[in-house]
């Protein structure tokens, strides 16, 4: 067997090794996870998270209206809210009890994740078929999504307590449902417009797509914080 020496180890094998010097608690878990809480910085991230949403849609929002790329911002708040949810997922591993239940917040950080993923991508097939001239409607969606970005924030600002949650969910389904309307009345418009050619009709389409799955992802994270307040109420 290959030993390691210590001035090898990792943080985190150094955090195993000072445990298991610990006196053991109730269940075989060293008294140190106990004593630790670790409830506020689970709601420090989602905090850090809802920032990075309501960032990357107002960025996704200006863009839109602008008529401008602002990929290069996007991709970096892209980054930085992969990097926090990694965070929140080593959280839920090291932590013995979490504030919320594990797979909530699991299922919750992924949902954010995933809302600052397809805002990036949107951004990047604007940028990478080279559109021009963006649509009213398009624009009408950003709105849409810069607001429900907002909403978000201020409901994860809430999160520790579970209080006053539904007023931001509700106004995040409102949004969504007029997200809808916009881009069903776009869709119409595009294939029912003449002398489009094939090529910018695939390329209204899947960007109309995206800012669809964006606005309906938004509402998945309003799904979840109603699950998790009303489990917590």
């Amino acid at each position: 067997m290959t030993m390691v020496s210590p001035a090898m180890w990792s943080a985190e094998d150094y955090e195993v090794e000072q445990a298991s010097r610990l006196p053991w608690g109730i269940g075989g878990v060293p008294m140190k996870f106990r004593l630790i809480p670790q409830e506020h910085r689970f709601y420090d991230l989602f905090q850090r998270q809802g920032q990075l949403v309501r960032e990357t849609l107002s960025e996704l929002s200006k863009s839109l209206y602008e008529g401008r790329s602002r990929h290069p911002r996007l991709r970096d708040l892209e980054h930085d809210c992969d990097d926090v949810t990694h965070e929140i997922y080593l959280l839920v591993n090291r932590t013995f009890v979490t504030p919320i239940d594990q797979g909530d917040i699991l299922l919750l950080a992924s949902a954010l994740d995933e809302i600052v993923d397809l805002a990036e991508e949107t951004s990047d097939k604007i940028e990478l078929y080279r559109v021009g001239q963006i649509t009213s409607s398009a624009k009408e969606i950003g709105e849409c999504l810069a607001k429900a970005g907002d909403q978000i924030d201020q409901a994860l600002r809430k999160l520790e307590g579970f209080r006053d949650l539904q007023e931001h969910q509700l106004a995040i389904h409102e949004l969504e449902n007029e997200g809808d309307r916009i881009t069903r009345e776009a869709l119409s418009k595009l294939f029912g417009e003449d002398g489009l050619s094939a090529a910018e009709l695939l390329k209204w389409k899947d960007i109309y797509d995206l800012l669809e799955n964006t606005m309906d992802q938004c509402e998945q994270v309003a799904n979840r914080l109603e699950r998790i307040s009303i489990q917590n109420a």
